[in-house]
């Protein structure tokens, strides 16, 4: 027992010890920044700054940059009364004084109480180089790296010595690759001869992406001889993989695309498999969901902040109920009483689309409403030279999710089965026993909710106006046709089909001819195959 108590005595006195001793370490550290500080209050000359500014540096302290940068921008200053240096801030009549070390306001002076420490260019350079140095061998991995890719942009030679320093020194493997970057877009400025220039462009050229392409363009353009060739040949190489990532990045904007037009097309798809109706409405439905979402968010904002980072899904039910609620209005008020008469229903359903834009108009306005992204939803990575949103990709899994959720709800429920009966043969159906009326209800109200949902996705990346649907609703006509009317797996594959190419066409046509050469392909291909890509087998079908 003694003998533990002993042990954990000897801990405590060696935590205490550890403890004085960093605090003593760090408080030294200071009181020596704060003398060499000091000295620039009666420095006289610019040597004499020039060799407080070395003394700084040499410290290799990051408490210093602070201090260093405001001479470097002329904001650091001598109060006169009692020589204490110090950075200032303007404050129009005044200046506030700041501490050069602990960034601490010291109160406010007169801009005739103070004094500013002069430099000249060459101090300028000094403190540059001293900085980027101290940035270099900061402790904090992130400064290293952004002050390494900082040198590589600015291909800046005065930083080579430092570089090679830091390289030396350097244990992240990431930061030290990165810094090697930076020494070689530094040597391509430098008096350097052509042989290390030339291996500083293979390594440059190794790296790739757009910003070595941009330096490495500038290099070619004003050499002449090895340097001129090695970069048109590392210039060429990147271009190639360019090439390639932006194909891979069109085919990604196609995805995003096709998933968005999965969302919008796959409630249609229902509706006019299932009812054979042409509901100019269905665009509506997407923005009554995006309405909700705006709403929901704004309720949140205002009564339960906290909650905002999940206020999409306490919008998704409610988007759904909205527009399935409004979905059987329609259909109920209207569409039951134009059954087989198909030009009648659009125009009918054509009037609806007018008066809900015309009443969303009048409650929130014309103007574009702001529904807000959550935290999960914000902010970008990439792969390779590969950009990728968040927002994107989950819309992408949103919309894949819903469509093999409708799916399993079609082959496993007894009111998909139904549906699936009244697509494929509505008189057999109804000899069958099924009630056709209710079935029509109950798949109009699903085809609007997913509808109302789609416009929860579409809220993340489109402008929350009361047009939003009419942005979609030609496109998801288009998907549906090419699919296959009626068939789930049709408006998938139609869906990402014409997103992709929709993106592949863009670049060469614009984005209004590239939607005409589409619509030209569709109408094409619709001769071939009247019934889409995948046609609906049925008995009715097939009379």
């Amino acid at each position: 027992m003694i003998v533990g108590a002993m042990r954990a005595l000897k801990i405590a006195l060696f935590v205490l010890l550890s403890c004085f001793a960093c605090t003593t370490i760090a408080w030294s550290g200071e009181t020596e920044i704060k003398a060499s500080i000091a000295k620039l209050a009666t420095a006289k000359s610019f040597p004499e700054i020039e060799s407080v500014v070395k003394e700084l540096a040499s410290l290799a302290d990051p408490l210093v940059n602070p201090a260093l940068t405001a001479l470097a921008e002329g904001n650091l200053q001598i109060r006169k009364s009692d020589n204490t240096v110090f950075i200032t801030r303007d404050r129009g009549v005044g200046v506030m004084l700041i501490d050069p070390i602990t960034g601490k306001e010291s109160g406010e002076a007169a801009k005739t109480d103070v004094q500013k420490i002069k430099v000249n260019n060459g101090l300028r350079r000094i403190i540059r180089d001293s900085l980027g140095n101290l940035t270099l061998q900061s402790p904090d991995t992130a400064t290293r790296l952004q002050a390494a890719e900082t040198i590589f942009k600015n291909s800046d030679a005065s930083q080579l010595a430092a570089l090679d320093a830091a390289i030396t020194n350097e244990t992240d493997s990431s930061v030290k690759a990165q810094m090697e970057l930076a020494r070689a877009s530094a040597i391509l400025n430098s008096d350097r001869r052509d042989d290390d220039k030339a291996q500083a462009i293979k390594l440059i050229g190794e790296r790739g992406g757009r910003d070595a392409l941009s330096l490495l363009t500038a290099v070619e353009a004003r050499t002449s001889g090895l340097v001129k060739d090695t970069a048109a040949a590392a210039v060429g190489v990147i271009e190639r993989n360019l090439a390639f990532w932006e194909t891979g990045q069109n085919v990604w904007y196609g995805l995003s695309l096709g998933s968005v037009l999965l969302l919008a097309a796959i409630g249609l798809a229902i509706t006019f498999g299932v009812m054979g109706v042409i509901n100019m409405a269905h665009g509506e439905m997407v923005m009554l969901g995006a309405y909700t979402t705006f709403v929901t968010q704004d309720i949140i904002k205002d009564n339960f902040p906290e909650l905002f980072n999940w206020s999409l899904l306490f919008a998704l039910p409610l988007a759904f109920l909205v527009s399935a609620f409004v979905g059987v209005i329609i259909e109920r008020g209207i569409i039951r009483h134009l059954y087989g008469r198909p030009l009648e229903t659009l125009l009918a359903t054509w009037g609806v689309s007018l008066i809900l834009q015309q009443g969303v108009r009048s409650i929130f306005g014309p103007t574009n409403q702001e529904v807000g992204s959550p935290s999960w939803m914000s902010g970008a990575f990439q792969i390779g030279e590969l950009d990728i949103t968040w927002n994107r990709l989950w819309i992408i899994a949103f919309s894949l999710i819903i469509f093999f959720v409708l799916l399993v709800a079609l082959n496993k429920t007894p009111l998909g089965l139904q549906m699936r009966a009244v697509t494929q043969n509505r008189r057999m159906a109804s000899a069958m026993g099924i009630r056709t009326p209710f079935v029509d209800s109950m798949t109009f109200a699903l085809g609007s909710g997913i509808a109302g949902i789609a416009g929860v996705a579409l809220s993340q990346i489109d402008n929350v106006s009361p047009n939003l649907g009419q942005s979609y609703i030609i496109d998801s006509f288009m998907v549906v046709v090419f699919g296959g009317v009626g068939n789930l797996w049709g408006t998938l594959v139609g869906a990402l089909s014409l997103g992709i190419l929709n993106k592949f066409l863009e670049p060469f046509a614009g984005a209004v001819l590239g939607k005409i050469l589409l619509l030209i392909l569709i109408i094409l291909f619709i001769q071939k195959r009247p019934r889409g890509l995948f046609a609906l087998k049925g008995r009715a079908v097939e009379t």
